[in-house]
């Protein structure tokens, strides 16, 4: 990553605290009122101790004095148990909502294609997504905290210099200087646990990788390799684990260190103030009880610039998946209904002036000769690259992509995936996981799933596991294959979605796919002889170009490459 990109990140994360910060900021109020009730109660109890006592060694105390002290007492444990109470209801509340919006903000991001490579994998959006979200939204709960714990010592402060200058002096100097040197430490806790983090995600995409690939991974013997792949990985995330623990020690020793440095010393100038006779015993009772105490929010005090550190690494970590620019620059029209499919002169890596009219309502099959040139043509057709990014124009309905929404596009034409996910869930919501299709019954006889629901009890209801797990390779192609039919899109492009089937249920899939998208635009990208014979028209691409068009039929009898290719 340049100079550039690290400074354009630091801005960006610092525009997502302060988002989180403008949008809590009522609940921060609160907060930090309730948090600071708290702490100052938690003071003002060995406060009150020592005035109890000054005042218990006059000659003129009272039994009426005792009761109202007493009942002071009283009232500060009752503010300090409520405060603290609805305090973190507060905080912890709005946290909690604050991270929920983190998280679904960066899922929303990272299941949009970006228009350049961000340099992370699924596994690390994952993390992001979760850890860091959670960890930028502690802010909301780190502000009051560190403003709660700061008002504290400035009552302890101000407390010990009304008893005696040289003690409210002393705890504001410490406090200073405890803050200035834990700051410098906490600055390496952010930077270590950015590169923690990062190392963590990486290691956490290593193994969904080799999870995805691990039947082909056995099948050529490389487990071994992917193994100690992942174990590199994963020791330097362990190392690095390593240093931030032992960044985050030296930081809780240091801290530790000097807050007891500081209360020892308040206690020490008290005792001795109090040796010489220039405070009473009252003052000296709450010296030492407020050397005791105010060791709780120094810890605090101590603590928050290491969250906040923490908060602002992740929050630089999520401007990497938020910042990132979309596909394309999405258009504000929509597609006309019904229009037809175009491409024309498309030239975009193998593809060298791609040019051909599905029109609407035509079953078209597509063979290409290179099998990337199939995969890029697929990729266009999805809006996975964007239309500044290839020569000539893609049309729907007569009307450029460019100057289509994104979102009506997809809308308007499916292009299912040749590896088409399977998610954990049931046979009913992988097929319709909006659960609003009229066509389900339909797409399941005409992918030939019927056989994966009849051998269950629950029937669509069956449970499917994560990536399919307990489905074969072709029961879950046919999954993939019967929810893109659900959708009962206006134009349908299929890549290769039997490839994983068996020759007999090849052709069924094959008829009834012509049959249930009569009428409709439909495009199947394959080399399946069965597919290939029930198309309306073939176009055979070779060198990124249209070389030949026709009935697959009548391409077998007269042109000989195409026949040598096709047949099997």
């Amino acid at each position: 990553m340049t100079t550039a990109d690290v400074q354009s990140s630091r801005r960006a994360g610092y525009d997502i605290l302060r988002t989180a910060i403008r949008r809590n900021a009522g609940a921060m109020v609160r907060g930090t009122v309730l948090m600071s009730l708290y702490q100052a109660g938690e003071t003002a109890f060995p406060i009150a101790l020592g005035l109890i006592i000054e005042h218990a060694m006059e000659e003129d105390r009272s039994l009426g004095a005792l009761a109202v002290s007493i009942a002071a007492l009283a009232v500060i444990i009752t503010t300090v148990s409520l405060s603290w109470r609805f305090g973190m209801r507060v905080l912890q509340k709005a946290n909690t909502t604050e991270a929920h919006r983190w998280r679904v903000r960066v899922a929303a991001c990272g299941l949009q294609p970006v228009a350049r490579d961000i340099d992370l994998k699924s596994g690390e959006v994952l993390t992001i997504a979760t850890e860091d979200a959670d960890q930028t939204a502690d802010i909301v709960e780190v502000v009051p905290m560190l403003i709660s714990s700061m008002v504290s010592v400035l009552i302890a402060a101000v407390a010990l210099g009304l008893a005696d200058l040289r003690l409210g002096l002393l705890v504001m100097i410490g406090a200073v200087a405890i803050l200035s040197t834990l700051s410098v430490l906490s600055k390496r806790i952010g930077s270590s646990t950015k590169e923690q983090q990062a190392r963590v995600a990486r290691a956490g995409a290593k193994v969904a990788d080799l999870i995805t690939g691990l039947r082909p991974l056995h099948g050529f013997g490389g487990n071994h390799a992917a193994y100690r792949s992942y174990r590199k990985v994963s020791t330097e995330a362990k190392q690095q684990a390593i240093t931030v623990a032992r960044v985050n020690g030296v930081y809780a020793g240091t801290a530790l260190g000097l807050n007891a440095t500081l209360a020892t010393a308040v206690t020490l100038t008290a005792g001795w103030l109090a040796f010489d006779g220039q405070i009473g015993i009252g003052a000296l009772v709450m010296a030492v009880g407020l050397a005791q105490f105010i060791m709780e929010p120094l810890r605090l005090f101590s603590d928050m610039p290491k969250y906040v550190m923490m908060a602002r690494a992740s929050a630089e970590r999520m401007a990497l998946v938020l910042s990132a620019p979309q596909v394309a620059d999405s258009g504000t029209a929509r597609p006309a209904p019904g229009g037809d499919l175009e491409v024309d002169c498309v030239r975009y890596e193998s593809l060298q002036g791609l040019k051909f009219r599905i029109p609407a309502g035509e079953f078209t099959a597509i063979t290409a000769y290179q099998p990337r040139t199939a995969a890029e043509l697929a990729s266009i057709l999805a809006v996975n690259v964007a239309p500044s990014e290839y020569e000539g124009a893609v049309r729907l309905g007569g009307q450029d992509l460019a100057d289509l929404s994104v979102e009506a596009v997809r809308e308007h034409i499916l292009v299912n995936p040749y590896d088409g996910e399977i998610f954990a869930g049931t046979l009913r919501t992988n097929i319709d996981p909006s659960g609003t299709s009229r066509t389900v019954s339909e797409a399941v006889e005409a992918s030939m799933l019927t056989d994966v629901v009849a051998q269950h009890r629950q029937g669509l209801d069956h449970e499917v596991r994560d990536r399919g797990s307990n489905l074969s390779g072709g029961q879950r192609q046919r999954l993939s294959l019967a929810r893109a039919l659900a959708a009962d899109s206006d134009v349908l492009v299929l890549r290769d979605p039997t490839t994983a089937v068996d020759a007999v249920t090849e052709q069924l899939v094959a008829r009834n796919i012509a049959e249930l998208r009569r009428g409709r635009t439909t495009v199947v990208i394959t080399s399946s002889p069965a597919l290939l014979d029930v198309a309306d028209r073939v176009l055979v691409l070779d060198d990124g170009v249209v070389t030949a068009e026709g009935t697959h039929r009548d391409l077998l009898a007269t042109d000989a490459t195409y026949s040598l290719a096709v047949t099997r």
